[in-house]
């Protein structure tokens, strides 16, 4: 059965928003939290960026939920030895309720410290090798690793959890989906997208999980709600590997330029039609999702919890 949680974007609330958002989830009835893992927002007008890492030791005081990064780049920004203390310490924290979601990344968040960004054929071997690297280190055994992209000397985390640490990747086309499959534990993917899912299960992808995002803007004015939308993410809409190139979020709000109002009117839930909100969360479950995690774009939290609580969520359950 499919599990629905709620997805705290980084680049849209201060820390202390999102771990109020987490237990208003909690008490709401969404099951799992899922967070961004970003440098920079998207666009000026989401105006945040907190460090993952901080907030997830957080959540793990602040609520009971099992928490997964959608999406962590361990390749670039962060080598994958530190990405791989990072997460064993917060699988630690959570008491084994942690899965530690991956990706090739994006220019916007990894090329921080000058580094050229690299094509996609060898992020993704960059990714593999760090994911090789992250599972040797998950063991508490010292390791030593001399690959083509990364070195690691005599490493040995101490602090680790007692359970195997489920490592979740992402892919937005075939080719990544298969190394999904090869590699993961799981998949992600943010489109219920049900060829997708059948070319990570025959990759090798048969009985791990599918993970799913998708945001919405619940609000009682679906006009209003359109034009939050618009201001704050309309570099959701934009095509092909636009969000994987663009080095900065002024490059996203000269893109952005193209996304039209009545775009996303069109491709966002919007307003407070129940039937809609239900619909977009079936629409991961029928594609063969195991988990999906719902965003409320905007600053009217309480409504949105209010209303899954009472009407959404209750819908999705039956």
């Amino acid at each position: 059965m499919t599990e629905y949680g709620y997805f705290l974007s980084c680049e849209e609330f201060t820390p202390a928003e999102l771990i109020d958002q987490a237990r208003r989830a909690q008490q709401a009835g969404f099951t799992r939290l899922a967070v961004s893992d970003h440098f920079r927002p998207w666009n000026d007008a989401q105006g945040n960026s907190a460090f993952v890492w901080s907030v997830i030791g957080a959540l793990s005081q602040a609520v009971s939920l099992p928490v997964t990064t959608l999406v962590t780049c361990p390749t670039v920004r962060l080598h994958p030895a530190v990405t791989a203390q990072a997460a064993a310490t917060s699988s630690v924290l959570l008491g084994g309720r942690f899965a530690l979601g991956v990706g090739t990344g994006e220019a916007l968040n990894e090329h921080v410290h000058g580094d050229a960004w690299p094509s996609f054929e060898v992020r993704a071997e960059m990714l593999e090798e760090a994911v090789e690297v992250m599972r040797e280190l998950f063991t508490g055994e010292p390791v030593s690793h001399r690959g083509r992209h990364y070195t690691v000397d005599n490493a040995r985390l101490y602090t680790v959890p007692d359970q195997p640490l489920p490592v979740y990747v992402s892919a937005f086309g075939p080719k990544a989906a298969e190394l999904a499959g090869r590699i993961g534990d799981g998949f992600v993917t943010m489109t219920p997208d049900a060829d997708l899912v059948g070319a990570f299960r025959e990759a090798g992808g048969q009985g791990k999980k599918v993970v799913g995002g998708v945001k919405v803007c619940w609000s009682s004015n679906r006009e209003t709600a359109v034009d939050v939308v618009h201001r704050l993410w309309p570099t959701e809409l934009l095509p092909g590997e636009l969000a994987q190139l663009l080095p900065t979020p002024a490059h996203f709000e000269q893109a952005s330029r193209l996304v039209t109002r009545d775009m996303v009117a069109d491709a966002v839930t919007c307003g407070d039609d129940v039937e809609q909100h239900v619909e977009t969360a079936r629409a991961y479950a029928r594609a063969g999702f195991d988990e999906v995690y719902v965003g409320q774009i905007g600053p009217d939290q309480e409504a949105f919890f209010d209303a899954y609580r009472e009407l959404v969520l209750p819908a999705l359950n039956r």
